[in-house]
């Protein structure tokens, strides 16, 4: 059930002709009478901005954190597609606005796909309202799959709680870089939680899992997550409640690393022994980024040289006599050069679909981790399309 998992929610997904394949393309969640819900969002940094985020960003300051429902298409981004494409995104919250009997500042947008490609309206007009017509209690799985692009599979995440269930839903397979990802995700729950604290809880979460992702070291224009409240289940501890919603939201960001495009291996990176915590997400961050790294991570190569050379020119204070690397927990560098290690415990660990790589910088107590994927040939080929 995902997105509607929590009380007070109905979801749909639908085909309407965005995507030439025919999949789905048009997804929407709705609170189920269509009445508005304590509402907050997180969106890219990057100042080459999608439609649909000025959309949602100016329908939330309307409403001061409200909303009923958010639609989501797929197949087009609707980003760099001028005045025209601002047009789609309005019309577009105003149809679901009708057939929802809300006002249209009370909708959200979003729309992942290929960025600069006009997005015409007509498929909204007659899919809107069979998207509408079709929402229901058990339509969170169909929402999922509408959402996707080049995600191999829907991401879906519930989260039960000492009274009130979070759930959620989320695409994304590249463009995975700071802060957020070419991604969007919508969470409801039903715990009444004031506007303050939704904000804040997820602006924390967004911290701690979406923001400590990396595949390509790509921000995109239409990172976009959202969540509901409903508040059918009543208050609820704010800590609470945070501690759930950021355990949704690390769910649903090692999914999107664990799909990446043509990704073999879901890796994480963690830093210790930094001067600051914020130096050593720099060292974790430079690692994660480096095609090289990536590469032989691809070839199940233990090549730590690479990931010292990367450490040190990341810009976090860096001593190579101090630093230390190891995989899956094996020492195979310390002092900044090679020492006796079991080989075959390492070969093992890097075969694996899952690979830990740990630094000690050895000059501190700050420390950081970030997820990422290898480089492989597929994800060469699946950004050489652009249809």
């Amino acid at each position: 059930m995902s997105a509607t998992a929590a009380q007070g929610f109905v979801a749909a997904g639908i085909a309407c002709g965005i995507k030439k394949s025919g999949d789905p393309d048009l997804a929407l969640v709705a609170t189920d009478d269509g009445r508005p819900v304590v509402a907050a969002a997180v969106f890219t940094t990057n100042r080459a901005t999608a439609a649909p985020v000025q959309t949602s960003r100016r329908h939330l300051a309307a409403t001061t954190g409200r909303a009923a429902a958010v639609v989501l298409n797929s197949g087009n981004a609707n980003a760099a597609t001028g005045q025209g494409g601002q047009r789609v995104a309005d019309k577009t919250c105003e149809l679901v606005a009708q057939a929802l009997a809300c006002t249209a500042d009370e909708v959200l947008i979003c729309s992942t796909g290929l960025i600069g490609v006009p997005l015409a309206l007509e498929p909204f007009l007659t899919g809107v309202p069979a998207l509408v017509a079709a929402r229901s209690r058990d339509g969170g799985a169909a929402a999922a799959r509408a959402i996707m692009t080049t995600d191999t599979h829907a991401k879906q995440v519930v989260v039960e709680a000492d009274g009130f269930v979070i759930g959620g839903m989320a695409k994304g397979a590249a463009m995975l870089a700071p802060n957020m990802a070419t991604m969007l995700a919508v969470l409801t729950t039903d715990a009444a939680v004031p506007v303050s604290v939704l904000k804040g809880a997820l602006a924390d979460a967004a911290a701690g899992s979406f923001n400590e992702m990396t595949v390509d070291g790509a921000c995109s224009t239409n990172d976009t997550v959202i969540v509901l409240a409903s508040g059918r289940r009543g208050p609820v501890d704010p800590a609470r409640f945070a501690e759930a919603l950021a355990r949704a939201c690390g769910d649903l960001s090692v999914q999107m690393a664990a799909d990446a495009e043509g990704a073999t291996k879901l890796v994480r990176i963690r830093v210790v022994g930094a001067r600051s915590d914020t130096q050593a997400a720099l060292a974790a961050r430079k690692v994660a980024e480096s095609q090289l790294v990536k590469c032989s991570l691809f070839g199940a190569d233990p090549y730590w040289g690479r990931i010292v050379s990367e450490c040190g020119s990341s810009g976090a204070d860096f001593d190579l006599d101090s630093t230390q690397v190891a995989y899956g927990g094996v020492v195979v560098c310390r002092g900044g050069e090679p020492c006796t290690h079991d080989a075959a415990a390492v070969a093992t660990h890097m075969a694996g679909r899952e690979i830990t790589v740990s630094i000690d910088l050895g000059l501190g107590t700050g420390q950081a981790a970030i997820g990422t994927a290898d480089l492989t040939p597929a994800y060469i080929a699946e950004n050489m399309r652009t249809s």
